[in-house]
């Protein structure tokens, strides 16, 4: 999340919404590896007074949705790939199906009026 931008508007930082996570074995301590904002705790690392990079680091993200609240864009995120492609290259049958099987999960002003593809 560190590294994530909108790739449309470039905006920083991208929320994300987890659907589905497994825990992953870490063989060492990890120390501070994100440098201005923390995915995990949904803060920029300035504004955070214990890091918990370790309880971070053991969780793979499955399935979930990331959205760039400055343009109203959204990209799945399948398989732990976050499928972050322009409006022109995306395939408007998965999206729906995507935002579909996970309304629930998915805030309303993404569901309704989310770009490129919305109910």
């Amino acid at each position: 999340m560190d590294l994530l931008a909108c790739p449309i508007c470039k905006a920083f930082p991208l929320s994300l919404y987890v659907f589905e996570v497994s825990e992953i074995e870490v063989s060492r301590n990890v120390s501070k590896t994100c440098e201005e904002y923390c995915g995990f705790e949904g803060k920029f690392i300035k504004d955070i007074s214990s890091l918990k990079c370790n309880i971070c680091f053991s969780k793979e993200i499955i399935k979930g949705i990331l959205i760039c609240y400055h343009c109203e864009r959204w990209y799945p995120v399948v398989d732990e790939i976050p499928h972050m492609l322009p409006d022109d290259l995306r395939n408007k049958d998965d999206d729906i199906l995507f935002l579909r099987s996970h309304a629930s999960e998915i805030p309303e002003r993404i569901l309704y009026q989310g770009k490129p593809f919305h109910l």
